[in-house]
């Protein structure tokens, strides 16, 4: 990866912690810090200035001591909590969602889930594709508070961020992280759709003017459009790798739509070549993302993932 992407996406020297990010924001930090967690889950508190109501996304684990802390710094606020919403279904944001209903009485909106999906499958979307044309976008707010559900299928089927356009934020999820870059959890996940998701947060980037990107995992970043733009280039270049390291991983013998099994031993082949220098923990998410990568070559290359 060339140096400015590189830096950009490169860990913080300040390490994460939470807390009030900034006027209507707060953040409290799940205990589940790990190789693909970063810190741990960002659990964010939605409120304009003077309403008596807040937004709670991703409540994160099935952690009493974290959801009851969250419930904590609502009740401190002296609002109630009028809406839960969730990103993505991973357990490490949504397994604590139906506790936290129940302590603060408030309904959750899944709009992953709860949303008629597209017509066709996002994996059939043209290079140009745009999620939103797809799904549309879903008004989910709270007193005084807009709050739009954008579909970003790509890290899941089901992936959303929330745009809130009163504070300036965009809430990721997993689709962009505070440091570093998310998996494509093949075969829910799927790299075109992906790529076409950050174009629609690079154009509501620019179009809107958001100020801060509100991620699933890590420390909030300013530099929205600059990240999104080394977002989609890490995954170029990710492309380019694989194109270059399936010639010398394949054979011409080997069939352009190859078994389950032989798919599973070139995935673990590629990961062993494009990923040696990352992390053995973290191996399992590169081996969904490459799948995703070499399902994606196949879609859209005039060769097969046998390198032809």
């Amino acid at each position: 990866m060339t140096g400015g992407a590189a830096s950009i996406l490169a860990p913080s020297a300040t390490p994460w912690r939470g807390g009030q990010v900034r006027d209507g924001v707060i953040c409290v930090l799940a205990p589940n810090p790990s190789a693909m967690t970063l810190d741990g889950t960002n659990t964010w508190i939605l409120r304009a200035g003077g309403s008596a109501e807040c937004a709670v996304v991703d409540p994160g684990p099935l952690d009493e001591t974290h959801l009851q802390a969250v419930a904590v710094h609502v009740e401190r606020l002296g609002v109630r909590c009028a809406r839960i919403l969730l990103t993505h279904h991973h357990l490490d944001h949504i397994e604590g969602a139906e506790r936290f209903a129940a302590l603060v009485g408030a309904p959750i909106s899944f709009p992953g889930r709860d949303t008629a999906p597209p017509a066709a499958p996002p994996a059939a979307t043209t290079d140009r594709g745009d999620p939103q044309g797809a799904l549309g976008i879903v008004p989910l707010g709270v007193e005084g508070l807009q709050i739009e559900g954008i579909p970003t299928p790509g890290h899941t089927l089901d992936s959303y961020c929330f745009h809130v356009p009163l504070l300036g934020a965009l809430l990721t999820g997993d689709t962009i992280l505070g440091r570093g870059t998310t998996v494509v959890a093949w075969p829910d996940g799927a790299l075109g759709p992906y790529l076409a998701s950050l174009r629609v947060l690079a154009d509501l980037v620019s179009d809107r003017r958001v100020g801060v990107l509100l991620p699933g995992h890590g420390a909030p970043r300013e530099d929205a459009g600059a990240l999104i733009d080394a977002y989609v280039q890490h995954r170029h270049e990710r492309l380019d790798q694989v194109r270059a390291a399936l010639p010398e991983l394949t054979s011409r013998g080997e069939p352009v739509a190859p078994s389950q099994e032989e798919m599973t031993d070139l995935v673990q082949r590629v990961v062993e070549t494009v990923y040696a220098d990352v992390p053995l923990e973290v191996w399992p998410a590169a081996r969904r993302s490459v799948h995703a990568q070499l399902e994606y070559l196949r879609e859209h290359d005039h060769r097969g993932v046998d390198g032809r």
